[in-house]
């Protein structure tokens, strides 16, 4: 049964598991999960709405509910099916509670109050009834109960149910309470903290909005833009910064051939942060006729970088294919530093072609007396206009006649707008769907210098006043106080506290997510933070909003996760208006870390039908790859506990603890179903190894626990969880009935579990878009919950299963495992010289920001301690005078797991990881068999079951085996030490 935080716990759990010193924490984490844990959510495990038309019957939910007008009518034949079995005095006695009862479906809360807020839980037959109204309704209507439950096409199941409960007061009321009395009906309705703020975008007490995400696509290279072609296919494109472009269709689905491959003239690296590359990407407005593309990517000429835009046409053969010799240079531009590359292409209401190109790089744009920006007669630093229609058989473009420089002496004809320093992402407003206010606007974001970034409203001829202003301050202060700089304004500005390279987004003018209508949202590539900006209609000021992600049960919902990757690079929205971001977890262009999210409110949905859409066909030729999510969706995560230990603690000497991976070594085996398990420590040794070691350690389980625990396993009933020291507090069974207990009930017991704290290490972060980044080295970053003060730590894990591909020692030596209680926050001291530790609590856990806390550093640490290498070439002496041999292989797993975690080889002395490319079952099955079992269940990709240290080398790559090899070296593959890839692309299997 999935735990519901809305219901209480029973008195039973809480006087048998828990002892006398952890009940006033408890209690403390069980007040928490109660307030404001529910959720609006029908039975459809959708959001509420408000229907297109009102509600007939049911009228209470004629704003804001889970019935449209079908609904309606079908409730009210229901109802009036029911009431023909009574006479006037009847009628005029029942049908106020029928009426109620059945009503139900339609209220915004019908999901908890059915208990359907699981979709993979059975469902109540009737809502949850407050006790009082229950009596209430015993009193005078109690005989309606059958009848209710026959309306329901099964009379016979319930018959002899009702026969006995209806004449039992006490029996009748707990069938139909739900003993959660804020949202039972009716206090549902009356509960006025829960009601005050019911169908808007929910909010933490700090004013944050509370969004949620759907991932759409995974596996991209620096994803820098994504566009559709507006052409009734609702397929979208997706440009790698490496030059590819790949299509996507509206399932989900992408095309296995490349839409462009420009990989072989696009300038860029794989160093973390490298600006240049394949920027963007812009169809033709009328691409369905035109057939054209445009795109924008850095390019290097005799030595020279440039900036270079070009027009591809359409393949005739193939509707999802550019053809690549139709490369028609339209403008170049030379860059004097390889940073500041702008990067913008986009098509305005007008049908012209907006190019928006950075200053020209460096820092303060050095360049003349008053720098490119504001220098008129380069198109450094500007956003340009220019018409590239009917140019088949004429120049590659013409200016078009009102551009407002056109009849200035020195200035270049194409200059729309001048003074802006790097703009990163620009967008056109579609305007309201039912006033059309706000169309054609356009919005950029444009990256600061040293204070500040900004987000412009760019207006023709505008000076948006780079270098003399950086937002609203004073940059150059000489330029500045110049009367005839005449700039505009920001309509935002936010300090470096908040981040360090704006990322520019769109206004969502969508259909599915009415309350966002109207919201400019954008983000930050450096902090990671979401924001958003609304414009009010009176004053013309706009209002800022920081978006962290849903907390309690604000994204419980179907595909929905709360997670995101830290570095935002850029936002776009689809045919239908709905708006995404594109993240990625290592700033490289190699790396295949990106991921697209969906943007999505949980507060309201359009009402059912109003946002339906049929893609026209597209011709495919090629394959289909599948679109497959690799986040855990929020409603499948389950409370965890803390694994109980699999290797037995034994005593040590006293001397200075150095802390190590512990390492279980397994002998070959022929075949093998299960991993071996180790019992787990006692109190006797606990207490011993914290003498000895001078560490805090877990105590065991107690007496109490240990009882409540044995009881389940006789009883076989499924023990709760009980979740201490974590962000979301765990929940406790419903109690209300439900279809499938019907003669049977069930008691429950909870377990504890504790959080270890871990010390965390930080380095410096990269800086994307506008500056040089300070960490080159391409360190990944893990998805991360937003928003939270230090995306920049990554935990540090001090307990770490290694599965060794070698027999065991003829004389082991003792391993002492350490585990460290939630309560202690220092690192084991040690004599041994290493890099200063960060001992403060972190806020991240591997690089992910969590719901409810907001980001605040752009630093980020993902580092361990290796133990000494071996001597010799190929083999490595081990604890008992064993030496490994070149290709033995472990698993790394932070879960102390045996059967599962991180693939490392052993190769030249030294271990290493192996990177996920073309990594397949068959090459999983060989790391699994060299480890004593049998296959390989699964391959986990993107270091899912972790990330290796920066300082652990990656040794193998592009790894593809038949199944049969003895060990990886076996296997084909790229040279020891030669790969194109980074941490956050480590290789993990679990095995079986």
């Amino acid at each position: 049964m999935t735990l519901q935080t809305c219901n209480l716990v029973h008195r039973y759990i809480v006087r048998h598991t828990l002892s006398p010193h952890l009940l006033p924490l408890f209690l403390l984490l069980l007040l928490r999960a109660q307030w404001g844990s529910c959720h609006p959510q029908c039975l459809d495990y959708k959001p509420p709405f408000e229907p297109q038309q009102p509600l007939v019957f049911c009228k209470e939910y004629t704003k804001f509910g889970c019935c449209d007008l079908e609904k309606d009518e079908e409730i009210s034949i229901r109802f009036y099916t029911i009431m023909d079995n009574f006479d006037h005095s009847g009628f005029t006695a029942c049908s106020r509670y029928i009426r109620s009862i059945l009503c139900q479906e339609c209220s915004p809360y019908a999901a908890h109050l059915y208990d359907a807020e699981d979709a993979n839980t059975p469902m109540r037959i009737l809502p949850g009834l407050c006790r009082d109204y229950c009596s209430n309704y015993w009193l005078h209507c109690r005989y309606t109960l059958s009848l209710l439950l026959e309306d329901l096409g099964n009379p016979q199941q319930f018959a002899n149910l009702t026969y006995q409960i209806e004449e039992d007061h006490r029996r009748f009321c707990d069938f139909l309470e739900l003993k959660d009395k804020q949202y039972c009906y009716p206090n549902v309705l009356t509960n006025a903290e829960l009601n005050a703020n019911l169908g808007l975008v929910r909010e933490d007490p700090k004013g944050c909005l509370e969004l949620c995400l759907q991932e759409v696509a995974n596996g991209l290279r620096n994803p820098v833009a994504m566009i559709h072609a507006d052409d009734g296919s609702h397929r979208f494109f997706v440009a790698e910064q490496l030059g590819y472009v790949w299509v996507y269709l509206a399932n989900g689905s992408r095309i296995d051939r490349p839409f462009l491959n420009l990989t072989q003239a696009v300038l860029t690296s794989p160093w973390a942060g490298d600006e240049r590359g394949f920027l963007c990407i812009a169809l033709h407005p009328r691409f369905t006729t035109v057939r054209k593309a445009y795109v924008y990517y850095s390019v290097s000429v005799k030595k020279e970088e440039r900036i270079r835009i070009s027009e591809f046409t359409l393949s005739p053969q193939d509707d999802n294919q550019l053809d690549h010799s139709s490369e028609r240079t339209i403008l170049e531009v030379a860059e004097p530093a390889s940073n500041h590359n702008g990067g913008q292409l986009l098509f305005g209401l007008d049908g012209y072609l907006y190019i928006f190109i950075g200053d020209g790089g460096r820092a303060g744009d050095p360049f003349g007396k008053f720098g490119n920006s504001q220098n008129k007669s380069t198109l450094l630093g500007k956003a340009l206009r220019i018409d590239v229609d009917n140019n088949d058989y004429a120049a590659p473009y013409s200016i078009p006649p009102d551009n407002p420089f056109i009849r200035e002496k020195e200035a270049r004809p194409e200059i729309y707008a001048y003074g802006v320093r790097n703009m990163w992402r620009c967008s056109i407003d579609r305007g309201d769907p039912a006033t059309g206010a706000g169309r054609g606007r356009m919005f950029c974001g444009d990256v600061g210098q040293n204070k500040y970034e900004e987000v412009d409203l760019i207006v023709k001829g505008g000076n948006y006043g780079w270098r003399a202003k950086e937002g609203f301050s004073c940059y150059d202060r000489k330029l500045c106080q110049n009367s005839s700089l005449d700039d505009i304004l920001p309509i935002f500005a936010y300090p470096h506290k908040l981040g360090k390279s704006v990322t520019g987004g769109y206004i969502y003018r969508g259909c599915q997510m009415p309350n966002l209508n109207g919201l400019y949202i954008f983000g930050d590539f450096m902090s990671g933070r979401l924001m958003s900006l609304r414009e009010d209609a009176e004053t013309g000021e706009w209002q800022y909003n920081e978006i962290c992600m849903g907390r309690d049960k604000t994204c419980r919902f179907p595909k929905l996760i709360d997670s995101y990757y830290r570095y935002i690079i850029s936002f776009a929205e689809d045919e239908a208006g709905e708006l995404y971001f594109l993240a990625t977890g290592t700033p490289s262009a190699t790396a295949r870390a990106g991921v697209i999210y969906k943007i999505v409110d949980t507060s309201r949905r359009a009402p059912p039908g109003k946002c339906n859409f049929k893609p026209l066909p597209v011709k495919i030729k090629g394959k289909l790859i599948h679109f497959h999510p690799r986040e855990e969706f929020v409603i499948d995560k389950k409370p965890t506990t803390t694994p109980v230990p699999t290797t037995t603690i034994a005593t040590t000497p006293k001397r200075p603890s150095i802390r190590r991976p512990i390492i279980i070594i397994k002998p070959p085996m022929p075949t093998r179903k299960t991993a071996r398990k180790m019992p787990p420590p006692t109190p006797a040794t606990t207490t011993t190894t914290r003498k000895a070691t001078g560490k805090t350690t877990l105590p065991a389980t107690s007496p109490a626990i240990k009882a409540t625990i044995k009881t389940t396993s006789a009883t076989t009933v499924k023990p709760t969880t009980v979740q201490m020291g974590m962000g979301n507090p765990a929940t406790t069974a419903s109690t209300g009935y439900r279809a499938t207990v019907l003669t049977a009930a069930f008691s429950r017991t909870a377990t504890l579990s504790r959080t270890a704290q871990t010390p965390t290490v930080t380095t410096p972060s990269p800086r994307r878009f506008g500056r040089p980044l300070q960490n080159p080295t391409g360190t990944t970053s893990q998805p991360l919950k937003s928003p939270q003060p230090s995306p920049s730590t990554t935990i540090l894990r001090e307990s770490q299963v290694a599965l060794i591909s070698t027999p065991y020692p003829k004389h082991p030596g003792k391993s002492t495992t350490t585990w460290a209680p939630y309560s202690v926050q220092k690192p084991p001291v040690s004599t041994t010289k290493r890099t200063p530790v960060s001992t403060t609590l972190p806020k991240t856990r591997e690089g992910k920001l969590w719901p409810g806390e907001k980001l605040e550093s752009a630093r980020e640490g993902n580092q361990v301690y290796k133990g000494p290498r071996g001597r010799g070439r190929g083999y490595k002496r081990r604890r008992g005078g064993r030496r490994l041999r070149d290709g033995s292989v472990r698993l790394v797993s932070a879960n102390n797991l045996s059967d599962r975690g991180r693939v490392e080889i052993f190769i030249r002395g030294e271990w290493g990881t192996v990177c996920d490319d073309l990594f397949t079952r068959k090459a999983g099955t060989v790391v699994c068999r060299q480890l004593g079992f049998t296959t390989a269940l699964e391959v986990k990709k993107r270091a899912e079951l972790g990330e290796a240290n920066s300082n652990v080398k990656i040794l193998l790559d592009d790894v593809e085996c038949e199944g049969g090899e003895r060990s990886l070296l076996n296997c084909k593959r790229s040279q020891v030490g030669e790969h194109n890839c980074s941490h956050g692309e480590d290789v993990g299997v679990i095995c079986g």
